[in-house]
């Protein structure tokens, strides 16, 4: 190994040891209340070394967040059926349980995601261009999932053909997002006064938004393409 590639590993090391740093302190404390003091002293890094590679917590904030997106994006190229396999509604159920999935996997990454889906953290000062874009290309890979099955949907005639395709998603991962976050946020008020289930409210709740997309005629019924039950 030359003497650039071993500086070049060595950077590495230290940017991923204080990104690890910033996740043990803002998911043990939360992000408000996180501070680059107690980043640096988890890292084991002086002050000034994690400023020479973060300039801000907002930036370690939103490289947890590219860790978090990039787990998500495996998840739904790994496991999200093809379109000869099931129909789109299905394959839609389908990415449904895969944010389940994450969520119950990864709730620490999960929860940096939703905070940044229902707030304003990419307009704050201090990220740069390339964490912020990166973070956007994440999101918008996921965001294609749904675009493209939608897509196919309606050429299958599963999915109602007066639909906007990006519209509709948009609509979607936003319904998505604010049922998880009454499913998870809401768990103990759903659970002890209204005596009911998160998970099968979240679930029913997908269901239901999923019906007003769906397209119910002969066609959609004598669908020869595999279908499961949500």
């Amino acid at each position: 190994m030359g003497e650039y590639e071993r500086r070049d590993k060595e950077k590495k090391i230290r940017r991923d040891d204080i990104i690890d740093a910033a996740e043990k302190v803002i998911f043990s404390k939360g992000y408000e209340l996180a501070t680059m003091d107690e980043i640096s002293k988890q890292a084991e890094y002086s002050k000034r070394t994690v400023y020479m590679y973060f300039n801000s917590k907002e930036q370690l904030y939103f490289e947890i967040m590219i860790r978090g997106y990039k787990l998500l994006v495996d998840l739904l190229e790994t496991t999200l059926p093809k379109r000869n396999e099931q129909n789109a509604i299905e394959r839609l159920k389908h990415i449904g349980r895969i944010l389940y999935q994450f969520n119950t996997e990864y709730p620490d990454y999960f929860d940096a995601i939703m905070c940044y889906e229902n707030g304003e953290k990419d307009f704050l000062i201090g990220i740069p261009d390339s964490s912020r874009e990166e973070c956007y290309a994440l999101g918008e890979q996921i965001f294609g999932y749904l675009d493209t099955v939608l897509t196919e949907g309606i050429e299958e005639g599963t999915v109602k053909s007066e639909l906007d395709v990006i519209s509709t998603a948009i609509i979607l991962w936003s319904c998505t997002i604010g049922l998880f976050n009454i499913a998870i946020k809401k768990r103990n008020y759903i659970e002890q006064y209204h005596k009911r289930d998160p998970q099968k409210i979240l679930l029913e709740g997908f269901e239901m938004i999923l019906s007003s997309i769906e397209k119910n005629d002969e066609k959609n019924v004598n669908c020869n393409i595999k279908s499961s039950t949500f």
